[in-house]
């Protein structure tokens, strides 16, 4: 599929918003981050079923993928950006028009859940789209500057970002395998990395760098996911393997009914270390206080060697 940059962001420009997965938990949530992209010097405009409510979904998937098929049908409209992630991102694919976002180009953003919809648009569009914050989250309680620099830098410059630094020097990135590795970079969501094997949208991580973050998942179902990815090929395809800092991965309890000693890095070990694919751990790319927005289907290097990762080509054009 022939890669496809979209236009970079200008002040000026409209931004439209979408809800692909879960509802919001209040409304006030969407104002304040309109409220700050208006701030920033950009117009708005909302999805018609953004304030939806279907069950655990926000809208049915059906209203949910109108929304979204619409937004990048509106010549009106330059970029495309999710409420937030959650769940039900997948339901929807289905009801995509993906020849419709091919012919128009526009920035799309989103973490999380939306890696559903990040592989799917790679798949079937070879568009460059941004996994990045979710606008219910601008606002000066959680938009911290790291996230605001890197949000900038992804999509307002022509320019590659660079390097993907620490967000606090007090941090520690974590070495696998040592190694260089160059290559598009894919991934996302470790959950719903997985969940899209043996789908039409399924990830292709041969030759590329394939980064993934996790979420509120124990390690045994980390060693799950991993072990999937294992026997599909995916991680022994990959050029080199980058793992965010993976919030709250942790057992919830010591005593589930049998003995638990692996922790998280232990699976890391176990899973990449034999493959001695470059790889390393702990980079901001997921549910973090700081996450550096990443332009997927574009090329980056990994110096796994000395722990760092740069993005070598810009997202935007």
């Amino acid at each position: 599929m022939e890669k496809i940059k979209p236009k970079r962001l200008q002040k000026g420009d409209t931004i439209g918003i979408v809800a692909p997965a879960s509802p919001h938990y209040n409304r006030s949530d969407i104002i304040r981050g309109i409220e700050t992209l208006e701030e920033w010097g950009f117009r708005v405009v909302v999805g018609e079923n953004v304030h939806n409510k279907h069950e655990y979904l926000a809208g049915t998937d059906e209203e949910r993928a109108h929304d979204f098929n619409e937004m990048f049908r509106n010549d009106q409209v330059d970029a495309v950006f999710v409420t937030q992630g959650g769940y039900g991102s997948a339901r929807m694919l289905r009801y995509i028009d993906f020849e419709l976002v091919r012919n128009n180009p526009k920035i799309f953003i989103g973490y999380s859940d939306i890696t559903s919809i990040h592989l799917a648009i790679q798949k079937y569009t070879g568009l460059v789209s941004f996994h990045g914050p979710g606008m219910a989250g601008f606002n000066s309680e959680d938009l911290t500057d790291y996230r605001k620099e890197f949000l900038f830098k992804a999509l307002m410059e022509t320019e590659p970002i660079g390097e993907i630094r620490k967000a606090n020097e007090k941090k520690w990135i974590n070495q696998i395998n040592k190694g260089e590795a160059e290559g598009e970079l894919v991934g996302g969501n470790l959950t719903l990395v997985c969940a899209s094997l043996g789908t039409p949208y399924e990830i292709d991580t041969k030759g590329k760098i394939l980064f993934l973050e996790e979420v509120w998942s124990e390690p045994w179902n980390i060693d799950h996911m991993f072990t999937h990815l294992l026997h599909a090929g995916k991680l022994q395809e990959a050029a080199g393997i980058v793992i965010g800092e993976c919030t709250l991965c942790e057992p919830k309890k010591m005593d589930p009914g049998f003995h638990v000693t692996f922790s998280l890095e232990d699976i890391l070990y176990d899973f990449i270390e034999p493959l001695g694919i470059p790889a390393i751990h702990g980079l901001p790319i997921g549910h973090t206080e700081d996450l550096a927005t990443l332009p997927m289907g574009v090329n980056a290097y990994l110096d796994a060697t000395n722990k760092k990762l740069f993005v070598t080509e810009s997202g935007v054009k």
